[in-house]
C-alpha cells in the first residue's frame, strides 16, 4: 500500500466510525439514538485508533492536514508529500460520509430537523460567534497536535500508541469539544460536508459554507503553533515560522472579529428597518 492510499483508506474509516456514531446517536428511529456525547466522543476516539492501528505503518496515519502541515512545518514531514497526503484525506472523508449516508439512508426520511442531518457530517457551533468558534478549533488542534508529539517521545508496549491518542481525541471532545462539535481535522469536517452538499438526501437543507472555513483556517494554526511550540518547550530547538503562525493567527482572529462586528451592525440595522 502506498503512504497516499493509506491516508485514503485511514480517513474513510475514520469517517465511517467517526460520522457513524454521529448518525446512530442522533438520527430518529435508530437504536443509540439519544444515547448522548460521551458516546460520540468515545465513537471518535475509537474510530482514530482503529484507523491508525490500519494504515499507520504504511502512511503514519496523519488522517488530518493540520496534522501533516503542523509536521512538515515542524521538519518532521516533507512538504513534497503535503499536497498528496491533503488530496487523499479529503477524498476519503468524503468517501467514508458517502458509506455512512447509505449505512443510515432509511433514517434520513424520519428525522425532520436538517440540522441534525447536517450535524451527521459536519461540525456546527453551539454559540455562534465567529471569534470563539474560530478560537475554539484553534485551540483544541494545538492541544491535540502538542500531545500527538508528546505521546510519541514515550516508549510504551509495541502497537500501544494509536490506543493512547484514541484517548487523546475522547479527553479532546469531552474538555475542549462542547464549543463547535471539535472538528479539529479541515478533511473530516471539508469532505464530509462536500458529501451533505452532494448527496440527495431528503430534507437536508443547507450544508452551511458560511462556517465552514472556521474548521478549515482554525485546526491549520493551531496544528502548526502546537508542532512549533513542541518544538520549543520539549526539544529546545526555537524556529521563526512560530512567530509568523502565531502572527497570522492572530491577523485572522482580528479580522474574524472585524467580521463579526460588520455582520452585528447589519442585523440590527436590519431590525431598525423592520
Amino acid at each position: 500500500m502506498s503512504p497516499f492510499l493509506g491516508e485514503f483508506v485511514g480517513t474513510a474509516l475514520l469517517i465511517i466510525f467517526g460520522a457513524g456514531v454521529c448518525a446512530g446517536v442522533n438520527l430518529k428511529k435508530s437504536y443509540a439514538a439519544n444515547s448522548g456525547w460521551l458516546v460520540i466522543t468515545m465513537g471518535w476516539g475509537l474510530a482514530v485508533a482503529i484507523a491508525a492501528y490500519a494504515v499507520g505503518q504504511y502512511s503514519g496515519a496523519h488522517l488530518n492536514p493540520a496534522l501533516t502541515v503542523a509536521l512538515a512545518l515542524a521538519g518532521d514531514f516533507p512538504w513534497k508529500d503535503v499536497p498528496g497526503y491533503i488530496a487523499a484525506q479529503v477524498l476519503g472523508a468524503v468517501v467514508g460520509a458517502v458509506i455512512v449516508c447509505l449505512h443510515y439512508w432509511p433514517h434520513w426520511k424520519e428525522t425532520d430537523d436538517p440540522g441534525v442531518k447536517l450535524g451527521v457530517f459536519a461540525t456546527g457551533p453551539a454559540v455562534p460567534n465567529v471569534v470563539a468558534n474560530l478560537l475554539s478549533e484553534m485551540i483544541g488542534t494545538f492541544v491535540l497536535v502538542l500531545a500527538i508529539l508528546a505521546i510519541g517521545a514515550n516508549k510504551f508496549a509495541d502497537g500501544l500508541n494509536p490506543f493512547i491518542v484514541g484517548f487523546l481525541i475522547v479527553a479532546i471532545g469531552l474538555s475542549l469539544g462542547g464549543t463547535t462539535g471539535y472538528a479539529i481535522n479541515p478533511a473530516r469536517d471539508f469532505g464530509p460536508r462536500l458529501a451533505h452538499f452532494l448527496l440527495p438526501i431528503p430534507g437536508k437543507g443547507s450544508s452551511n459554507w458560511s462556517y465552514a472555513w472556521v474548521p478549515i483556517v482554525g485546526p491549520l494554526l493551531g496544528g502548526a503553533m502546537g508542532s512549533l511550540v513542541y518544538k520549543v518547550l520539549f526539544l529546545g530547538k526555537t524556529s521563526p515560522a512560530l512567530w509568523g503562525v502565531i502572527m497570522a493567527a492572530a491577523a485572522v482572529l482580528a479580522a474574524a472579529g472585524v467580521l463579526k462586528g460588520k455582520e452585528a451592525g447589519t442585523a440590527a440595522a436590519d431590525r431598525r428597518s423592520a
